[in-house]
């Protein structure tokens, strides 16, 4: 990873599209800081399109897609997209699977969440668990104590044993079945919401993270940012993005955000 300086000022002023996962990446310690929360506002309103991709749940996706100034939410690692249709003031969603699916799906989640906190001891059932419509969120740093990096990788396997698709974030493993992830959801996202061909305009895509769970977007985007934090997950990725922030979280998101718009400015 190289430092966000080295990101060339002709690249960033072609960027029209930020993509950012939330937590720990536009959050900071569990909080929404201010200054990260009037840098989405700043982005869109310097025109460019800003959409979170997240791990989190339909029933936080639902309250961000209508309250935060952005364009969509991608949620449930690719789950869903939600979209708030301000003219016809109503909330569009998409779901990669269908309502009968995805119950089916998810009623086979609760004997592998049972296995897990068995196993793994110090875990939890996420606590925003009741809020999701696709996935186990099983929760190692959050709510409980933090487990070591071995915990996490006992997650991770005893999901994958069980059929699942897991990511690991910051805070939580999270489990579904299907082949679905952030990039493959955006991707659609993007072409059916926005007319925007990601293959062909990928240049103009940043996305920010800081996990293992963002480890498809970073591998796709050559304009790809990771916040400082995701030192602490790096033993557990294969796939880093090309830039660095100087700060972590939010304070990064920041960084990331001034130097966009710094660079549209013409500075």
């Amino acid at each position: 990873m190289k430092p966000l300086a080295a990101f060339a000022l002709q690249a960033r002023r072609g960027i029209r599209v930020v993509l950012a996962d939330i937590d720990d990446t536009i959050t900071l310690h569990g909080k929404l800081p201010s200054a990260s929360y009037a840098a989405l506002e700043r982005l869109r309103a310097a025109g460019l399109i800003v959409i979170p991709v997240t791990g989190r749940p339909a029933g936080w996706c639902d309250h961000i897609a209508r309250m935060w100034p952005v364009d969509a939410v991608v949620g449930e690692n690719g789950a869903f997209w939600f979209r708030y249709d301000a003219g016809a003031r109503k909330l569009r969603k998409r779901y990669i699977f269908g309502d009968e699916e995805r119950a089916l799906r998810r009623a086979r989640l609760g004997s592998i969440a049972e296995r897990v906190l068995k196993e793994v001891p110090g875990t939890a059932v996420a606590s925003d668990q009741p809020y999701r419509e696709a996935d186990l969120a099983i929760d190692f740093c959050e709510d409980v104590p933090p487990l070591p990096i071995a915990s996490v990788r006992r997650i991770v396997g005893i999901m994958e044993s069980e059929g699942l698709t897991a990511k690991a974030s910051s805070i939580h493993v999270n489990g579904w079945f299907g082949g679905y992830d952030k990039l493959s959801t955006a991707r659609l996202m993007l072409r059916e919401e926005f007319a925007i061909d990601l293959d062909a305009e990928r240049d103009a895509i940043v996305f920010a993270g800081d996990s293992p769970n963002d480890q498809p977007m970073f591998a796709y985007f050559p304009n790809a940012v990771g916040v400082a934090n995701i030192a602490a997950m790096a033993e557990l990725m294969t796939s880093l993005p090309a830039w660095v922030t100087p700060s972590e979280g939010a304070l990064g998101f920041v960084e990331l955000a001034d130097a966009l718009l710094a660079a549209r400015a013409g500075a």
